[in-house]
Parts: structure tokens; sequence; C-alpha cells
């Protein structure tokens, strides 16, 4: 069974992956960079700063750079630990794949997923009760995680247990964080 699992999900990502045209490579991989989201995220830093003020806001921000930090060593972790290939490694379907670049790391499961949605949970629930609207960040990790089947990188597998990952730890973050924010700041 789990291998027919394994099997669909690679099926799945060979269709998804072609579905890619040469017109939309550029956005994508101009998506799938961490550093093309940096207004993004000093959007969130000032909303954050406008609405909690410097001290409590900057506590904010310093719990969120520990959460990125963090969920980039889980994931480290969780790859060495199960160390499958990217599909851009895979021997049994890197020819079928479109792809735009070669990461040699493994694939299981996807920082981009994991850790954007980490970020982006743990921002609603800190700004939920002051910005209605604040859910459209959900877009940033739909998004970012797209772009790595797009590019052919990780597994639809990598993705949505990334996505899982991402809303658990923020949940069990924010349960911490808020206790440490009440001892600090109410």
């Amino acid at each position: 069974m789990f291998e027919s699992i394994i099997q669909k999900d690679k099926e799945l990502l060979v269709f998804l992956n072609n579905l890619g045209s040469e017109q939309w490579d550029a956005l994508w991989l101009l998506i799938t960079n961490q550093f093309s989201w940096i207004p993004l995220f000093l959007f969130i830093f000032f909303i954050i700063i406008k609405t909690f003020g410097w001290k409590r806001g900057g506590f904010m921000i310093l719990a969120m750079i520990i959460l990125v930090a963090f969920s980039d060593q889980f994931v480290n972790l969780i790859k060495n630990s199960t160390e499958r290939l990217r599909p851009n490694n895979d021997p049994e379907i890197k020819e079928s794949l479109r792809h735009l670049i070669n990461p040699q790391s493994f694939s299981f499961i996807s920082g981009h997923a994991t850790t954007s949605t980490f970020f982006s949970v743990f921002v609603i629930l800190l700004l939920k009760e002051n910005y209605r609207k604040i859910y459209f960040i959900l877009l940033f990790p739909m998004l970012f995680s797209y772009s790595r089947l797009y590019l052919g990188v990780h597994f639809p597998i990598d993705i949505s247990l990334g996505i899982i990952t991402g809303i658990l730890l923020a949940n069990i973050y924010y349960f911490f964080f808020k206790k440490l924010d009440k001892k600090l700041f109410i």
C-alpha cells in the first residue's frame, strides 16, 4: 500500500509539473525565491509594530525570527532522517519533469511549505483580532508551496505534510508564545 501511495505521488507530480510552460517559468522562479517575499515580511512587521507598539511588537518579531530558525532546523532534521530523493534527482521520474533548478538536498518534508505555513498561521493567530483580512496571508504559503511542484523539486506529499506540520507547529508555538507574552506584557 505504501508503495502505491508513493507511485501516485510521483504520478501527480509529473502531471502538475508538466502543466507549466516557458512563459510562466520566470514568475514561478520569482515566487519560489524567499527574497521575493521581503516586502510581505516588512509589511507584517510594520503591522505588528503599529498594532502592538515597539516593545511588545519587537518581542513578536523576535518570536517570528526564532520560529523561522526553528522551523528550518526541524525540517532539516526530518529531511536528513528520511533521505527521500528530490523529484529532480529521482531516476524513475526525473526525465519526465520540467525542472529549472536542481537542488541536491533531500525532499521530505518541504521547508518552503512548512516554514511559510508556520509563519503565516502564527501571524494570523497574532493579528486575527485586529485585522479581519489577515487571512489573505495564506496566499503566501499556497503560492510558495506550489512553486516547488511547478519547479519539480518536491512531491505533493512533501508539500502536503509540510503544510500540516506548519499548521501544527504554529498552534503549538502560539500556545507557548501566549503564555510568555502574558507574563511579560499583560
